[in-house]
């Protein structure tokens, strides 16, 4: 093993034959997935509950612009679904949690987007390198019949091609499948955690509302509309 790892990419690439070349580009575009969606994890990144502290706070303070601009300064999902149940203030429970059900059947694509290509690479990956191993066993048993036929002796060096390639391709095939399952599982769990403290706000957010509504604190839907034009 240590001949293989002291070999460099373009020998690799080289030994393993033509199907490194899809094996390679199922990497790449795997990569890309994986770095795309950790910097937008990055990006759409808040403490949820420091937000909702903040917007529960203006709500009862009947600060509802300020409410909204706070909810728009802040690029997390969790946000975007207060924003819209915040829009409703005043309306009644059920109509406030339609309009979060909705957000947040509009947001959970954007989380998932490019997941599925993760998914099928990741098991797409094993199979070229199990193609790679047959293709590679079939050179084998195509060179002992060529040199069987020509009443040759066959050696070591003869098989060593297409054994050569039937390994490497299983192990590059492998290298790749495993870290993009790990990173898709990893995004999966990111996403349902996500998800999850979406329908967490939407709840506390219409309970938070109807409460207000209940014990005469909030304000009606018309005052709700001078202040936010």
């Amino acid at each position: 093993m240590e001949g293989v790892w002291g070999m460099n990419a373009w020998e690799l690439i080289k030994t393993g034959g033509p199907l490194m070349a899809p094996i390679l580009l199922c990497s790449l575009f795997a990569l890309g997935i994986v770095i795309e969606k950790l910097l937008h994890f990055s990006t759409i990144q808040t403490n949820e509950s420091q937000l909702k502290t903040k917007v529960f706070d203006l709500i009862k303070d009947n600060k509802i612009k300020e409410a909204i601009q706070l909810c728009d300064a802040d690029p997390s999902p969790v946000a975007k679904i207060l924003r819209v149940g915040v829009l409703k203030f005043g309306a009644p429970r059920e109509e406030i949690k339609e309009s979060m059900e909705d957000a947040g059947l509009r947001e959970i694509p954007k989380l998932e987007s490019r997941l599925g290509a993760l998914a099928t690479i990741a098991h797409v990956l094993p199979l070229l390198g199990f193609l790679g191993t047959v293709t590679g066993m079939m050179t084998c048993f195509h060179t002992i019949q060529v040199r069987a036929a020509s009443l040759n002796l066959v050696t070591a060096g003869d098989l060593a091609g297409g054994i050569g390639e039937a390994l490497i391709t299983t192990v590059a095939g492998l290298m790749v499948a495993i870290p993009a399952f790990v990173a898709y599982n990893f995004c999966v769990s990111r996403i349902n955690r996500l998800t999850l403290g979406m329908e967490r706000a939407a709840t506390e957010l219409a309970d938070c509302m109807c409460h207000m509504a209940e014990t005469g604190v909030l304000l009606g839907a018309g005052h709700f509309s001078e202040q936010t034009t």
